[in-house]
């Protein structure tokens, strides 16, 4: 059988697991699930057990038709396991959940300055340091049965090997718990005490250990496959571009989350309030970036039922002048104060029109976050939008320099598969292809009117 690596990748609405060829990196299977969220009690949280069982069949699936001889997992950001000594002492917050924002005065109070931490304020748990902040307070008991704290990327290395280790990307990703210059953890972790529970810090690439026995003996997994560290997705579709690609560029990873990476940019001029921060990248660096809950926005644009637009539905939502105007998903990305309205009356739109309007409405808001991160450079698209042929002209005509949509359906299953190999990797990216063609006809004028009203 082939030698092979396993990708768990957990997004925030799908869970994915593919099994690659170690030489080739050619994806020999995938499966998926919906990443469900349970109710409670004690609050909203993710169905780690049922994603677990999940696992462990496509583990057991995957084990008949290659040789796993390692596993990589990397999951979305804004989730964090409190361990006890056996299990969760309690459950994976949905971030989400408005919960953690009836301590948010206090909470304020306590995070820190942005210059220290690079990390915006977020509603609900999408900080981290938030979500701890209202457990501690709110399930004191629960807390204090706490033995670890690890991000979402390490709780299922732990599961896998038994055993807890840290890792820089996830405490990087708008968790105030990192001071992103320093590349150590934030004054708040120190003093409400958490990097006491915090496990010692490994690269992603590290191998933490092989699988536990009765994993290996459940599933058919070799006892000698190991299990490396682990890594945040956005960080993981970066990772094949920090590796292999001269500064500067930018990559913008898509999906529920469109995040921007300037690599190579400057942290001086990131606006907190419009959704600027850093990230840490896979070797603690930090990178400029901006984030907007830009897919979310377009499935609620599209009613759930986006389409192919046409030539001639195009050319009507530029002539009308048919628009979204931010924001659709209050509280977050470079207009997460506005609220977000429509210029006609959606109901009476086609489906291709509407997915027209919501793919330049996308298109705007990524342009708007690479001007708030002095991004420079080719624009790599990973994900879901890079193959959304009106999304990538038209981000082409408004930053005037190659846009390129990446021709694998994620960047974060080639990029966590890379840690299979190491920080050494002499391993290419997939070459990259044309870069789009500018959108022309009305786009300009369609364009100058949507920034105006947005930034009103």
């Amino acid at each position: 059988m082939p030698k092979a690596v396993a990708v768990l990748d957990i997004g925030k609405s799908n869970a994915k697991l593919a099994l690659l060829d170690f030489d080739s990196r050619a994806v020999l299977a995938i499966r998926t699930r919906k990443n469900s969220v349970q109710p409670g009690p004690p609050y909203p949280h993710f169905d780690v057990d049922g994603i677990w069982e999940w696992f462990l069949e496509g583990l057991t699936e995957f084990a008949g038709q290659a040789e796993i001889t390692a596993i990589s997992t990397t999951t979305h950001g804004a989730a964090i396991a409190v361990l006890g000594e056996n299990g969760l002492a309690l459950p994976v917050l949905d971030y989400e959940h408005p919960g953690p924002d009836e301590l948010a005065d206090d909470y304020r109070l306590a995070r820190g300055d942005f210059a220290e931490i690079l990390s915006p304020d977020l509603p609900g748990g999408l900080n981290t340091g938030r979500q701890l902040f209202w457990m501690a307070r709110r399930f004191p008991e629960e807390f204090a049965k706490a033995t670890a704290i690890v991000p979402y990327p390490q709780y299922w290395v732990w599961r896998l090997t038994g055993k807890r280790v840290a890792e820089a990307t996830s405490f990087g990703a708008h968790s105030d718990l990192w001071n992103g210059r320093g590349q150590t953890y934030s004054t708040l972790a120190e003093t409400q005490g958490w990097t006491k529970l915090f496990p010692p810090r490994a690269a992603p690439w590290d191998t933490v250990g092989p699988v536990l026995p009765e994993i290996a003996e459940l599933t058919g997994l070799s006892p000698d496959c190991r299990v490396v560290a682990g890594i945040h997705d956005s960080n993981a579709s970066l990772l094949p571009h920090i590796l292999g690609r001269t500064l500067p560029f930018t990559v913008i990873s898509t999906g529920t989350w469109m995040i921007s990476f300037a690599a190579g940019g400057s942290l001086d001029h990131l606006h907190p309030e419009r959704g600027g921060l850093a990230y840490a990248d896979a070797f603690a660096r930090p990178v400029p970036s901006a984030m907007s809950m830009a897919g979310r926005e377009f499935e609620i644009l599209t009613d759930g039922k986006a389409t192919e637009p046409s030539p001639a539905e195009i050319a009507t939502v530029l002539g009308r002048k048919i628009m979204a105007l931010p924001a659709f998903v209050a509280g977050n990305g470079p207009f997460g104060h506005r609220r977000g309205s429509w210029s006609v009356e959606p109901a009476t739109l086609a489906p291709g029109e509407r997915t027209a309007a919501a793919s330049l409405y996308v298109a705007l808001v990524a342009e708007t976050c690479l001007t708030l991160t002095g991004a420079q450079g080719p624009v790599l698209i990973e994900g879901p939008f890079a193959k959304n042929r009106l999304f990538l002209s038209a981000l082409s005509a408004l930053v005037d320099r190659p846009v390129i949509g990446r021709p694998d359906a994620t960047g974060t299953t080639e990029g966590a598969a890379l840690l299979a190999d190491g920080p050494d990797s002499s391993r290419k990216a997939a070459p990259d292809p044309m870069p789009a063609e500018p959108l022309g006809g009305d786009f300009a004028a369609y364009a100058a009117q949507w920034k105006e009203q947005a930034e009103a």
